[in-house]
């Protein structure tokens, strides 16, 4: 394996990790000490030099996010999202289960700089030890000073606490999360306005994923041109990858931003399982379209992979041996987001239920004439069409199967099985 030192993942793996005591031997909340001495305009500067892109799948520059809450003395809100419910994703519960002091020192210089005095945790409810790690460890947080009035006697007053959703895949898209948030039905809202325009209860408002915040003490502690050294230019630092599916040691990986896919497959998830080949892989998640196998040396970084037809999203990689039925594969995709769609707008609400539906029946060897022409045009129908970017990513495994593996789709509809 190659020599990177983990930076976000350095604490995992140490006993008892999670307590402020250890974070404390470890440099735990140097940064913050560094990040109270600065200006909140030299720290929102801070993060846009430094390039760092939010972590949650759009890979929106963070320090520009910051730069859009108002300057005012306004109310203002955070919100740290760690609603992580995409299948093949599960790097925010690693650093929240194992090292949930740096993500809230993260919110805590993120929220000097915004301006914010309030801060909440939204988590998938479903984690249920990481939310004892979160309230265990804001608990010693405010014992330490760390939280509450007056923090290191810099005059600066922020409180934070969590709130549990109830498992709604919906709510990790940022504004149906400040909808949960507030006691509503977890929908996505109109933008804009956007969040860090009217946000919370109205008022401006920073989301942010785990992964994200995780960075900032880093950048605060060690600069802006340390972080670019990591990474690509376009895409700088560190960045968690999930490997899971067909290989021998699937997990999370901490590498540079650009890593070659086939470097992260071959030297940490060490090759396929077993004999088969490599024939499919979904880079970034279960709604980023799919890779081909002569495709695995794409550097892992956003402009790369979108320049390829896809996406890094959440840098979730689904890998997928030959043998496996990709129409089967469609169709738990779409089983799992036509259950998780929030029924608020129609093209999604109906259109996952009828795709479903269709793929039901091929895989059962039920097809009907017409069913892969009737496919294509529901996908092409639900594209811009609703209030939030699940009614566009839903159709992507779906279209991008299609484009590679449409042979398998006539099997099923013609001989009744998969070749």
């Amino acid at each position: 394996m190659g020599s990177f030192e983990p930076i976000l993942t350095r604490n995992v793996g140490i006993p008892n990790s999670e307590r402020i005591v250890v974070y404390l031997e470890r440099g735990g909340y140097t940064a913050l000490r560094k990040a109270l001495q600065m200006t909140p305009s030299e720290l929102i500067a801070l993060v846009k030099e430094s390039g760092l892109r939010g972590r949650g799948g759009a890979g929106f520059p963070a320090g520009v996010k910051w730069n859009f809450m108002p300057k005012e003395p306004v109310t203002k809100y955070v919100c740290v999202n760690t609603d992580e419910g995409e299948p093949g994703t599960f790097k925010d519960r690693l650093l929240v289960e194992h090292d949930p002091h740096s993500i809230i020192e993260g919110v805590i210089i993120a929220a000097y700089a915004v301006g914010a005095h309030r801060a909440f945790v939204y988590i998938r409810g479903e984690f249920l030890l990481g939310i004892k790690r979160w309230i265990k460890a804001i608990a010693e947080a405010y014992d330490h000073g760390f939280l509450g009035k007056n923090i290191l006697g810099s005059g600066f007053d922020l409180d934070l606490s969590v709130h549990r959703g109830a498992g709604a895949y919906i709510c990790g898209e940022e504004t149906a999360l400040i909808n949960s948030l507030e006691g509503k039905r977890g929908e996505p809202r109109i933008k804009p306005p956007y969040p860090a325009q009217m946000g919370f209860w109205g008022q401006p408002t920073l989301v942010h994923n785990v992964e994200t915040l995780a960075n900032v003490p880093h950048i605060v502690n060690h600069g802006a041109q340390w972080y670019r050294s990591i990474g690509t230019e376009q895409s700088p630092g560190p960045k968690l990858f999930c490997v899971s599916g067909h290989v021998r040691r699937p997990g999370n990986y901490e590498l540079p931003l650009g890593t070659p896919l086939r470097t992260i497959l071959e030297e940490y998830a060490g090759g396929m399982r077993g004999p088969r080949p490599l024939k499919a892989i979904i880079p970034g998640g279960a709604s980023t379209p799919m890779l081909m196998p002569d495709q695995v040396d794409l550097p892992m970084d956003f402009e790369s992979l979108a320049g390829a037809g896809s996406m890094l999203g959440t840098g979730a990689i689904i890998v997928m041996e030959e043998g496996t039925c990709m129409v089967e594969v469609a169709r738990r995709l779409m089983n799992f987001f036509a259950h998780e769609s929030c029924g608020q707008c129609t093209p999604c609400r109906t259109v996952t239920q009828r795709l479903e539906e269709i793929l039901t029946r091929l895989v059962r060897g039920q097809g009907q004439p017409g069913d892969i022409e009737r496919l294509e045009a529901l996908c092409e129908g639900v594209r811009g069409l609703t209030l939030c970017p699940m009614g566009d990513a839903v159709v992507n495994p779906i279209v991008s199967s299609l484009r590679h593996f449409r042979p398998e789709y006539e099997a099923h509809l013609t001989r009744k099985e998969c070749i």
